[in-house]
């Protein structure tokens, strides 16, 4: 099981990029969490086998539609997750 921590920057925020990512999560198997931040950016925590990882990533660097996705920081996190779930804004 791998695990990451991203953040996302870019217009991410007002287009449904957290219940997008939600519904992409579960369509991958994909567990953890996502929340909004203050600063407009997006943070989300995946864990998944590798492959999963990298198909999230890659949709993460698109993002849903009338999002604009800049850039996406990816480091390695830990962590045991059942689910994939809403977090409060940070």
């Amino acid at each position: 099981m791998a695990v990451r921590r991203l953040v996302i920057t870019g217009l991410v925020q007002g287009v449904g990029f957290r219940y997008a990512m939600l519904a992409q999560a579960r369509l991958l198997g994909i567990n953890g969490w996502v929340r909004n931040r203050r600063d407009g950016s997006v943070e989300a925590t995946i864990a998944g086998d590798p492959a999963q990882i990298n198909e999230m990533l890659a949709w993460s660097r698109i993002g849903p539609a009338g999002a604009a996705v800049d850039h996406v920081i990816v480091e390695t996190a830990s962590g045991d997750y059942t689910d994939f779930e809403f977090r409060p804004t940070a």
